[in-house]
């Protein structure tokens, strides 16, 4: 276990996302119902929200491939999980199906926490 923690995070360490100042990365998995009931409710106005702007969405298969350089906490094992990244290091995060009601302020929080 502690040789698959070593690896990713050596796997983790080149950064695309570094380049960006804030991302929220969605983990989801393919037929996850929660995944879905997002993205019905919540994914078609987020860009446009205030959160959406601050934080630009990025999309990553729970099984990978993530994007290069990540600094997580943890590996994510609950879909949807959205963890909000600060130049590719994990500020915090989101796990587990929420209404927009119980979202935007939760990821208002941690957007306030990052700046």
């Amino acid at each position: 276990m502690t040789r698959l923690l070593a690896a990713l995070a050596l796997v983790l360490t080149a950064l695309p996302l570094a380049a960006e100042p804030l991302r929220l990365l969605m983990v989801e998995k393919k037929d996850c119902i929660y995944c879905a009931a997002w993205d019905r409710a919540i994914g078609p106005g987020y860009a446009a929200s205030d959160a959406g702007q601050a934080a630009p969405l990025t999309r990553v298969d729970i099984h990978g491939p993530y994007p290069d350089g990540l600094a997580l906490a943890r590996r994510p094992f609950v879909t949807p999980t959205f963890i909000l990244l600060d130049g590719g290091f994990e500020v915090g995060r989101l796990e587990g199906h929420m209404t927009a009601a119980q979202f935007y302020p939760a990821l208002n929080a941690l957007l306030d926490q990052a700046r």
